[in-house]
């Protein structure tokens, strides 16, 4: 460390205060109280309050909130929307086909589980965590890790405030701190840049398939009234994607005039024309959606990338000094689009590993007792159950890898096993870019401005703002690959797989790649998808990015 570091010591350190970090804090003092030993912990968040990077659709099952606050309903956690109607369409270009009800599987359905804003019922579980003494530091992005003599993971250091674009110390400078734990519990979400650094350190994914990765991306309406049906969910699969492209759209009517719409679109995409921004712009014209949409106003916008590999992609869990937590391991269950409750409940699972391992004076070890966990819990098994579902997508695209998937669910559901065992990936998402050459082009309509919409626009919606005298938080290993690679192989995907213009080439005869890193809203796709892996998202100073509302 090249200059001296204000230091403050805790038990439990965790970073990211999404359902899975702030979880695992109540958990950690629930145990403490009841226990009567004292446990300290805190959250780092790297958004300006907690929920302000939180996105997501959200419909989610309430299984783990009822395990970890049985008392929510009276405590007015925010989930008053429960779900009351659930309908499932394949599209066509201008047409939309049911599917009935008797041949989804049980686990597709959403009876029993409630439309919310995510971010607001992160907001209601930070004031909870609070009360039980947790310390939360909204603007502190956990910018790396400490490793002690042994190897293990110590703790983090903030991120640095007051550092200027060419590198240099302005007025404003301050260091950031040292955040030691006795355990270091890693809460940030899809592509967490500290996760993704230990699953590298300690080999974390050896043995396990590649992670899979889709962007969301989603939108905020107040719908007309008169269009408004509160507690329905649709979604779909098929138009505008093609066969080969898996993902679909979903719409979630809750509140009193709110609606949440947007498209998971899977990153092993295979056309590097493909924008999924634009994907989903198109998609909001079928009449399906259109319909409801008319008459409303869009209020909100982001983006966010989403674990998608299932179980055969889940990591080793626990690493000397520390563990990975909710979608920075990849619990969502993707068939349900749902991976809420996993989070919460993996957050609580390790909690109690690491407050087992407190008490018998352990620190910085391997929390083996979580890994045990993890397989002996509700999580496994709700990932066990849908784990070909994807694969099967992938390899055989939507009109036979979906119904294949179904019947693997149902065999699951009623057998207690599969007709395919445990089927692998294959590629990661980077390496599944078909050359530009041998890739169609796509004309994608020019927003209207009533239904569908531009990148700039969108972006103002979502509130991002970063300190504009800051280095550039997205790194290039090589800044000559773009142009030199990327533009003549791929036609530089990053223009279009963007969904907040961060990437362009500029300069027409003399090609130059521009990032304006201003306008990131840390959804990580580009971390992900490009095809060099020479972008690395870091974190910025802290505040930076959006500012959610009920998203």
């Amino acid at each position: 460390m090249s200059e001296q570091r204000e230091s403050m010591e805790y038990d439990v350190v965790i970073v990211g205060g999404g359902p899975a970090g702030l979880s695992a804090a109540i958990r950690l003092k629930q145990l403490a109280a009841e226990g009567g030993r004292d446990v300290s912990v805190c959250i780092l968040e790297k958004g300006s309050e907690i929920g302000a990077h939180v996105l997501s659709g959200a419909v989610i099952d309430p299984v783990a909130l009822n395990e970890l606050m049985p008392d929510w309903k009276e405590e007015g956690a925010p989930l008053d929307t429960p779900v009351s109607e659930d309908r499932f369409y394949y599209l066509t270009e201008n047409l939309s086909i049911r599917m009935p009800g008797f041949a989804m599987p049980p686990l597709m359905s959403n009876h029993g589980n409630y439309i919310v804003s995510l971010g607001n019922l992160c907001r209601w579980l930070a004031q909870r965590a609070e009360g039980l003494g947790v310390e939360i530091y909204p603007g502190f992005p956990a910018a790396e890790l400490i490793y002690g003599e042994g190897g293990e993971v110590r703790g983090v250091v903030t991120g640095d405030f007051g550092v200027a674009r060419d590198g240099h110390h302005k007025d404003t400078y301050t260091p950031g701190m040292q955040l030691l734990g006795k355990y270091t519990l890693l809460a940030e979400g899809a592509r967490g840049s500290l996760a993704k650094e230990v699953i590298a350190h300690y080999a974390l994914q050896q043995e396990r398939d590649f992670q899979k990765f889709g962007i969301g991306i989603k939108e905020l309406w107040e719908l007309d009234p008169a269009r408004h049906r509160k507690g329905l969910v649709i979604h779909t699969m098929g138009w505008p994607l093609d066969n080969e492209t898996g993902g679909g759209t979903f719409m979630y009517h809750w509140g009193e005039r709110y609606c949440s719409v947007g498209l998971v679109l899977h990153l092993n995409y295979r056309n590097p024309f493909i924008s999924p921004f634009d994907e989903f712009q198109r998609a909001k014209l079928h009449p399906r959606l259109r319909g409801f949409l008319e008459g409303g106003k869009r209020i909100g916008y982001g983006a966010r990338a989403v674990t998608e590999g299932g179980l055969q992609s889940v990591p080793k869990l626990a690493f000397p000094g520390g563990a990975l937590i909710g979608c920075a391991a990849g619990f969502m269950n993707v068939p349900r689009i749902k991976g809420t409750h996993n989070a919460m409940k993996s957050g609580m699972l390790a909690a109690e590993s690491v407050f087992a391992a407190l008490g018998h004076g352990r620190s910085g070890d391997v929390l083996e007792a979580y890994e045990t966990g993890f397989r002996n819990s509700q999580v496994y098994d709700d990932l066990a159950r849908v784990r070909n579902v994807k694969p099967l997508w992938s390899k055989l695209g939507t009109m036979l890898g979906i119904p294949l998937g179904g019947l693997d669910m149902w065999t699951n559901q009623i057998l207690g096993f599969s007709l395919f065992g445990t089927l692998r990936h294959g590629r990661p998402d980077h390496a599944t870019l078909r050359r530009a050459a041998q890739s169609r082009p796509i004309a994608y309509p020019k927003p209207d401005g009533v239904i569908t919409f531009d990148k700039l626009s969108s972006v103002y919606l979502s509130n991002t703002n970063h300190e504009e005298d800051q280095p550039v938080h997205l790194k290039l290993s090589d800044p000559s690959l773009p142009v030199k690679v990327n533009l003549p192989e791929y036609d530089e995907p990053a223009q279009r797989y963007c969904p907040a213009g961060v990437y362009e080439i500029v300069g027409g005869s003399e090609p130059r790649f521009q990032i304006n890193a201003q306008n990131c809203v840390h959804c990580k796709t580009c971390d992900i998808k490009d095809p060099s892996q020479n972008i690395t998202w870091v974190t910025p100073e802290g505040g930076g990015g959006p500012n959610y509302s009920n998203m």
